[in-house]
C-alpha cells in the first residue's frame, strides 16, 4: 500500500517539475516581448508552406548573411569559424529598419549604445574566414514566421512588390523573440505574449 502512494506522490511530483519547466521558459518569452528593446528588421520570403504545421515564411534579414570582414575578432590564424556564437551590433538607420554595423564571436566587448542594439546568434562549424568577400550565415532562432491558415502565400506574393518586416524584441544578452510581422506601417499579425 505505500509503494501505491509513493508511485502516486512521485508522479505529482514529476508533473509539477514539468509544468515549472514550460511555466519558466513561456515566461522568460514573454519576459523579452514585454520589456526587450524593439528593432525593426527588413524581411524576404523564402518558402511559404509546411504540411504538418501550416502555412509559415522562412525569413531572410540583412543580418542573415554577415560580411567575414565585419567581424572584429577574428584570430590572424583562423581560417574556419568553429561552433560558436556570435554577437551583432545593429544601428537604426533614416529609414526605420535596424543594419548590422559590427560582429564578434563570443561576446560583445563593450555594451551597445542607446542607439545601438546587440543580437546573439550562433554560426556552425567550417565557414570561410579568410577568402575575400565571403560571408557567414548565423542562426538567431527567428528565421521562421507561422501565419493563420490560407495566408502565407499572399503574404509571400506582396512581400515581392514591397518592403515587409519583422518587429523585434531583445532581451539584454541579445536573445532575440519575433513580436510581429508588419506591412509597411500596418501591422500584419502580432505574437501573443503567452
Amino acid at each position: 500500500m505505500m509503494t501505491g502512494k509513493r508511485l502516486i506522490i512521485s508522479a505529482l511530483v514529476l508533473a509539477l517539475v514539468q509544468v515549472g519547466f514550460l511555466s519558466w521558459i513561456i515566461a522568460g518569452r514573454a519576459a523579452i516581448l514585454r520589456k526587450g528593446k524593439e528593432v525593426l528588421l527588413k524581411i524576404e520570403p523564402v518558402d511559404p508552406r509546411d504540411l504538418l504545421r501550416g502555412d509559415y515564411i522562412i525569413l531572410g534579414y540583412a543580418i542573415s548573411r554577415i560580411p567575414v570582414k565585419m567581424i572584429a575578432n577574428i584570430p590572424a590564424d583562423k581560417f574556419s569559424s568553429d561552433d560558436t556564437p556570435i554577437v551583432v551590433r545593429l544601428k537604426k538607420g533614416a529609414d526605420g529598419y535596424w543594419t548590422p554595423t559590427t560582429a564578434w564571436f563570443g561576446k560583445a566587448p563593450t555594451p551597445a549604445a542607446a542607439d545601438e542594439a546587440d543580437i546573439s546568434g550562433h554560426v556552425a562549424e567550417g565557414w570561410d574566414l579568410r577568402s575575400e568577400g565571403m560571408t557567414i550565415a548565423p542562426d538567431y532562432g527567428i528565421e521562421r514566421f507561422y501565419l493563420p491558415e490560407g495566408e502565407g502565400t499572399a503574404i509571400q506574393n506582396d512581400m515581392r512588390v514591397r518592403p515587409f518586416g519583422i518587429r523585434l524584441a531583445l532581451a539584454d544578452d541579445g536573445t532575440a523573440q519575433i513580436k510581429a510581422l508588419v506591412d509597411g506601417d500596418k501591422t500584419l499579425f502580432e505574437e501573443p505574449l503567452y
